[in-house]
């Protein structure tokens, strides 16, 4: 009967995540198909699933009217690069908050994290003047410093959950070998945790991936990443569903490559620690 229960069980949650899976994944499946579409079909009613006219010339004319290399390439620069200035500000600043804890230590965490809590508005205008008075106006560096500042409590909060599950008697064994602090943080604490750090990296690289508020609005033609590609598919005169379905295909599908081949560092680091 126990058997027979857990059987049942297993089967429901199997349902239940196919469902929840499937559910997440069908708009990116239908924007996949309206970017094969003519803009007739991309807003026929009914809407047409698989009995249309398959065409590239969405395609062909999002190329020809977009440079796609360079906003791809604005994209890699400024995703890598705000992750890799970020982790090298969190890794010493999660050591800290992890091994040498003071009074305050969690007053500062929940203080970093309720930065993430204020709209991003109400600090646009200081940011888009002191933006344009030190030239980083539509600038890959300008975006590589703002989106690490935004991302920055996300990195320090995760790397500091891994790291409190490090042993402390680790590094407290390398200080009494003669470990300097440097080499215990480079030589000790990150191999243990490059799990956590993988998987901190991948999540903070799409984020930045995805980030298009301050990429719009800080960005006009040279430093404009994958986000602003889409939006210029967005007409005064309306929307173009079928080219703007390519735009936003041809954006996304870097960042699912990404995820699909590095899901299992991802679940590794996600869960590291979780068992003991």
């Amino acid at each position: 009967m126990a058997r027979r229960v857990t059987t049942r069980a297993k089967l429901t949650n199997t349902i239940i995540a196919w469902f929840v899976g499937l559910t997440i994944f069908f708009p990116i499946l239908w924007t996949f198909l309206t970017s094969f579409k003519t803009e007739g079909d991309a807003v026929a009613i009914p809407p047409k699933f698989l009995d249309f006219h398959w065409t590239l010339e969405n395609y062909i004319q999002v190329n020809d009217r977009s440079d796609y290399l360079l906003h791809f390439w604005n994209s890699v620069v400024i995703s890598v690069g705000s992750t890799l200035i970020g982790l090298a500000i969190a890794i010493p600043a999660a050591w800290a908050m992890a091994f040498v804890p003071g009074k305050r230590t969690k007053d500062v965490l929940m203080w970093m994290l309720s930065t993430k809590m204020m709209p991003a508005v109400g600090v646009l205008v200081p940011i888009y003047l002191m933006f344009k008075n030190t030239g980083l106006l539509d600038t890959r560096i300008g975006l590589v410093i703002i989106l690490t500042l935004i991302d920055l409590p996300i990195i320090v909060w995760m790397l500091f959950t891994y790291f409190k599950e490090i042993p402390g008697e680790i590094l407290e064994a390398a200080r009494m070998d003669g470990a300097t602090l440097r080499s215990e943080i480079l030589y000790v604490l990150t191999p243990m945790a490059i799990p956590g750090i993988a998987s901190t990296f991948l999540l903070n690289v799409i984020l930045a991936w995805n980030e298009a508020f301050w990429t719009l609005l800080l960005t006009a033609a040279n430093a404009a990443p994958l986000t602003a590609f889409i939006a210029s598919f967005s007409a005064p005169e309306g929307l173009f569903y079928a080219k703007l379905s390519a735009a936003s295909t041809m954006a996304i599908a870097p960042i699912l490559i990404l995820g699909w081949f590095s899901q299992k560092q991802l679940v590794r680091g996600l869960t590291f620690g979780a068992v003991k």
